[in-house]
């Protein structure tokens, strides 16, 4: 998370009233007794730059390789020395890290954490007997043991302590990284005796003969320790993609798709753009893992980073603000620093693009570019498929005709709303039934086509008119049925004489197909309607349309039609 500029400027406070005074105590008290062997203390200083510049990382930790190197240093020169060469070693962490100015509060805070676990492991073991220089391996192993435990445990109480006290996220204590930098003192230890014992003994030579075989180990171990990020990643990635490809709606799968990418990458912002008729616009946008609604227009877009995507089909990596700045910054937050934007392409079209932003500078590497695109030629395989299943589930539970749902998934719904009542989730359940009077009639005079007509006519004047109110399908012929949970038979037999009304005054255009000048008329048709109500009238799915059948025929049928009927026992 973000620093307060409060916090950032106590930071520096505390480093300039301890590090600057604290050197000057340390060469007052500690200074070097033996003289100073500078291609000896050249030799070390680099060893020190270049461990601390090509870090390495294992299963996702950072490994800084230098405590054999300060161990050694501390056992030929001292504390003072050390102390020096270690705030010496800030600079190439610094540009390592890429620190700018805006942040540079890090740089300062590493060096005060560096300075203060030098101090307090070093005076601590001189204060327990060691002497600078010795050769008694006894005493070298002993004291340099001690050095490196206080050493290491030092660094994470002040670590963790700042972690807590900046509310920033952390593994607690004896987290990952802990168990690492312990098991490295297991590693190191033996080379930090050796590289000072070797160095007494034959002198700067010993520089070459440990020390250059182990920095090429150290690079080789990195450039492992890369290709196994990379492994692990597409890994991840692949998995992602099968995940994607198990969901079956387009919701599911965008949703899907953000959260993963988000859990893999330090991404803050992502949007997708959706490219529709050759127009972008918004299909979701995500800050801090929350959605959001942004409103911007196809010109507008076409200004913004996503808008250089779309117009060159290439896939782009900013490290930083100050690389995009010029650019207009559109819908980025003014924080946003580092930036992927990717095309999301399915057989070579493009169809939409990603932007993912961090506020962190040089938050990706540039082989997570590759990697993001793989992911989106997964996600958009996945919304392709989506969209076949939703098609051909539509198209199965769809009348061709009048584009209502069928009575494949009007029995379906029904069984689900009756389970929600006698579950309790659902107070009441009716049940409409509507046909329309005289239907034969209107085929033998105007001909099936003009019936039709009609038909579709009356089902988009029942969707308007049952906007929000419940579930409408074409039960078969001329009837419709609406399915209306948390209505009472009161409720319904109100709405039900509300429609019969609507559509008795409605005029519906057909075209007389019968005559030999076919031409556009206006009808007036009627309908009955009857009602059932669980759980007064029934308890089962099916016991409900056959009650809603019987009171359509018996009670609005037989009694003259037009007219609405409840189901009676």
């Amino acid at each position: 998370m973000d620093i307060s500029k409060r916090t950032q400027g106590l930071i520096w406070v505390i480093w300039a009233l301890f590090v600057p005074i604290g050197i000057y105590l340390l060469y007052q008290f500690y200074a070097p007794d033996q003289e100073i062997n500078w291609p000896v203390l050249l030799g070390y200083s680099v060893l020190a730059i270049l461990t601390t510049y090509f870090p390495f990382k294992i299963a996702g930790t950072t490994i800084f390789l230098i405590q054999w190197i300060n161990l050694a240093i501390f056992l030929k020169y001292g504390v003072f020395v050390e102390v020096l060469v270690m705030q010496l070693s800030i600079i190439p962490l610094v540009m390592k890290l890429k620190i700018g100015f805006s942040d540079f509060y890090r740089a300062i805070f590493n060096s005060f954490m560096f300075f203060m676990v030098s101090v307090i492991s070093g005076v601590l073991v001189l204060l327990m007997g060691y002497q600078v220089g010795s050769i008694e391996l006894k005493d070298i192993i002993f004291f340099g043991f001690i050095y490196q435990v206080i050493n290491i445990f030092t660094n994470h109480v002040i670590l963790y302590s700042y972690l807590r006290l900046t509310k920033q996220e952390n593994e607690g204590f004896f987290g990952r990284d802990t168990i690492w930098d312990y098991a490295g003192i297991i590693v190191t230890f033996p080379f930090g005796i050796t590289l000072y014992l070797l160095n007494e003994y034959v002198g700067t030579i010993a520089f070459f003969l440990l020390g250059v075989p182990f920095l090429l180990v150290t690079f080789l171990v990195r450039l492992y320790s890369n290709s196994e990020r990379i492994n692990e990643d597409l890994n991840q990635a692949t998995e992602i993609g099968h995940e994607l490809a198990d969901r079956l709606t387009g919701d599911e799968i965008i949703e899907l798709f953000l959260t993963k990418l988000s859990k893999m990458l330090p991404v803050d912002y992502s949007y997708i753009v959706d490219i529709k008729e050759g127009d972008m616009v918004f299909l979701k946008a995500m800050e801090n893992d929350v959605d959001i609604e942004i409103d911007h227009s196809h010109e507008e877009l076409l200004k913004s980073i996503a808008g250089i995507v779309y117009k060159t089909d290439k896939s782009i990596l900013f490290n930083k603000q100050s690389e995009w700045l010029q650019l207009s910054a559109g819908f980025l937050p003014n924080n946003a620093e580092s930036i992927i934007s990717v095309p999301i392409s399915r057989n070579q079209k493009m169809e939409g693009i990603l932007v993912i932003a961090s506020r962190k500078k040089y938050a990706f590497e540039t082989y997570q570019l590759q990697i993001v695109s793989l992911l989106c030629s997964y996600f958009a395989v996945s919304l392709e498929k989506a969209r076949f299943v939703q098609e051909t589930v539509s198209k199965s539970e769809r009348c061709a005709l009048t584009k209502l749902y069928n009575y494949r998934y009007l029995e379906q719904q029904l069984e689900i709303n009756m389970n929600d009542l006698l579950n309790g989730e659902l107070r009441q359940l009716s049940l409409l039934m509507l046909d329309i009077d005289h239907f034969k009639a209107i085929n033998d005079t105007y001909g099936h086509q003009s019936g039709n007509d009609i038909l579709f006519s009356l089902a988009r004047l029942l969707e308007v008119e049952l906007e929000d109110c419940g579930i409408l399908a074409r039960y078969g012929g001329e009837e419709f049925v609406v399915i209306l949970p948390n209505y009472s038979k009161e409720q319904s037999f109100k709405l039900a004489e509300e429609l019969r009304t609507k559509i008795e005054s409605t005029s519906f255009e057909i075209r007389t197909e019968l005559e030999d000048k076919p031409q556009l008329i206006q009808v007036k048709i009627t309908t009955s309607i009857g009602i059932s109500t669980a759980p007064e009238d029934c308890d089962e799915a099916m016991a409900l349309i056959r009650n809603a059948d019987r009171a359509l025929y018996i009670g609005a049928k037989r009694e003259g039609r037009n007219r609405v009927a409840e189901y009676v026992k």
